[in-house]
């Protein structure tokens, strides 16, 4: 090899090459072997204090028992559920859920607030409970110092993104999240803002080239001085929280949801679409506006941490971790009409959604939140809190899912009365028109809102409520019979109540195959009528023979036993009771969390 061509080789090699001695790895927490790590970042660890000494980093709690000790909060009764409580004042209510954080999805600022913890007197079972072995207590890392407290929280374990959320008084914090607390509590916003910024990444990549996120990595963070005092951190990491938690109150996820944003007065048109279209641009408004604030928090920490030739404050839009903002939501290569078709299509869902819970009291037209959401309660509580209901809960808490409108209740013809109240009558065809549309995802021929509430809601309902519905659908095998009843207004009765639709459905069911073989030896029905209706005939005696056995096998067996639910035990215990009487949901009967 000549040695112009070595150095050339040489040259091509520069860029892969880095050099730093043992005194800089030194300069790192734990003195990973970082080799990739720039002076200014390597120098920052030496220079700044760290985040310890602004704030407590803990791990979260092990119960040890997580099917036991923690529901998904929609699934117990809300009047249990202690909100915004210290822990003198949460023992001394008597109440047995506490909100905890438990990690969850990627998002900044606000949100994945879905689980409750039983911390029943103090947590005094958690706290006592042996392990099998009875050699120690079966829960640890309790934090019994910090619970309750105003902090922040961030998921754990990370595929390779770092998102920190605001976290209010009142929480309890799980083993798949970690913690930090400031020290003061004016401290909560500049360090969030660092947490929510570029900078943790890079640094963490460092310390920790797992990506697992451990309280430890966090207070070893360097924290610029130039950031501690700077009164726009402070303006604008409150406004990202304030956008993320109208974001995240916005869908039934949330416990302070009051109604879907659709049928808000600011974005409310004379038409649905005209309606959908105003909040959309409002939706668009507010993702540009967070990634204008996220990029402007990038500059500063940026700029504070020297880092300007090292890192760019851009965010791209599928890191603005908004539900409303498709490219987050959905993600992947998708098109812009991809990502608005899947977006509209989901909203109209939630509306669909809201007007079932209307349907069964969970919600009102007439009051914001939540209704009914107690174990046990009944339309006489509904009228309590809504006396004159513009569109009123069912009165039997049965709401029948068939193929036509045999029922005055039925779910198809109670939307379309809600659609009618809740949007006018002026433009209700082409409001109706205008769901189907959305809903009609994959473009099918003839398709209706019957089609959708038949084949798809209740799978979406699963789906929404993360596997743990609170309304649970009685369904024959084939389908042919579906009502669908609200799990917290459920009695022992409710059984016999759905028995009586299914044998009024086969009532009716009888009397149209009589009518269906009455025309078909009609000697004035032509012929194609007359196939039509031997058909009718056939298809209407398998439905009959279906509802027989399941009527005989299944439901009224159930009906008879007046099975008793206690909400604090949670969907997975009380929906596997009526066995195949309910619609079956894939993984609910195994034996761990899934």
């Amino acid at each position: 090899m000549s040695e112009n061509q070595h150095t050339s080789s040489e040259r091509g090699m520069e860029k892969y090459f880095f050099r730093a001695s043992a005194a800089d790895f030194k300069k790192i927490p734990g003195s990973p072997i970082a080799y990739w790590v720039s002076t200014k970042l390597r120098d920052a660890f030496e220079k700044f204090s760290r985040f310890s000494d602004y704030s407590d980093t803990r791990i979260g709690l092990i119960t040890g028992d997580n099917n036991y000790y923690i529901r998904q909060w929609n699934e117990v009764s809300f009047s249990r559920i202690g909100f915004d409580f210290s822990r003198d004042q949460a023992k001394a209510s008597g109440k047995k859920w506490f909100p905890q954080s438990k990690g969850g999805d990627f998002r900044r600022w606000f949100g994945n607030n879905n689980t409750v913890l039983n911390w029943s007197n103090d947590g005094h079972e958690l706290q006592t409970r042996l392990h099998e072995s009875g050699e120690r207590t079966l829960a640890h890392n309790f934090n019994l110092d910090r619970i309750f407290e105003q902090g922040i929280t961030w998921t754990k374990i990370s595929s390779g993104t770092f998102a920190a959320r605001y976290q209010p008084n009142g929480f309890l914090f799980n083993d798949a999240s970690a913690n930090a607390f400031p020290l003061k509590s004016e401290s909560t916003w500049f360090l969030l803002g660092l947490l929510s910024s570029k900078i943790p990444v890079e640094i963490l990549k460092a310390m920790n080239p797992t990506l697992n996120f451990l309280p430890g990595n966090i207070a070893g963070l360097p924290i610029s001085p130039a950031i501690v005092q700077d009164p726009l951190i402070l303006q604008n990491v409150k406004r990202a929280i304030q956008l993320s938690k109208t974001d995240w109150d916005s869908t039934e996820s949330a416990w302070d949801f009051g109604r879907p944003p659709l049928l808000h007065a600011d974005y409310r048109q004379p038409t649905l679409k005209a309606s959908y279209l105003s909040l959309r641009t409002h939706w668009h408004e507010m993702t540009l506006d967070m990634q204008r604030l996220e990029e402007e928090n990038n500059r500063i920490f940026i700029d504070a941490y020297g880092l300007r030739d090292e890192l760019t404050p851009e965010v791209p839009l599928n890191e603005i971790t908004l539900t409303c903002n498709p490219h987050y939501r959905y993600g992947g290569d998708k098109s812009e009409e991809e990502l608005e078709a899947m977006l509209l299509a989901d909203t109209m869902r939630e509306l669909v959604s809201y007007a079932v819970g209307c349907m069964l009291g969970r919600y009102s037209l007439d009051k914001p939140g939540l209704i009914l959401a107690n174990q046990g309660e009944t339309l006489a509580d509904y009228l309590a809190q809504v006396p004159d209901p513009s569109f009123p809960a069912d009165d039997d808490n049965v709401i029948p899912v068939l193929d036509g409108d045999w029922f005055a209740d039925d779910i198809t013809l109670r939307f379309r009365q809600f659609l009618r109240v809740a949007f006018g009558d002026e433009h209700y065809d082409e409001n109706l028109a205008f769901i189907e549309q959305a809903l009609n995802v994959k473009g099918k021929r003839n398709y209706s809102l019957r089609d959708y509430f038949l084949s798809e809601f209740y799978a979406d309902h699963v789906k929404r409520y993360k596997k743990r519905p609170i309304y649970w659908l009685f369904s024959s095998p084939k389908g042919s019979f579906n009502a669908l009843i609200y799990m917290h207004r459920y009695r022992p009765d409710t059984v016999s109540v759905v028995l009586k639709y299914l044998r009024d459905y086969r009532e009716k069911l009888t009397t149209e195959k009589e009518r269906q073989a009455s025309v078909s030896i009609n000697p004035a029905t032509s012929q194609g009528d007359k196939t039509r209706a031997l058909k009718d005939v056939d298809r209407l005696a398998k439905v009959l023979a279906e509802l027989e056995d399941y009527e005989r096998d299944v439901l009224y067996p159930k009906a008879t036993e007046q099975i008793a639910i206690d909400l604090d035990d949670g969907v997975k215990v009380n929906y596997l009771k009526f066995g195949a009487a309910l619609k079956k949901i894939a993984g609910l009967d195994a034996k761990e969390e899934d």
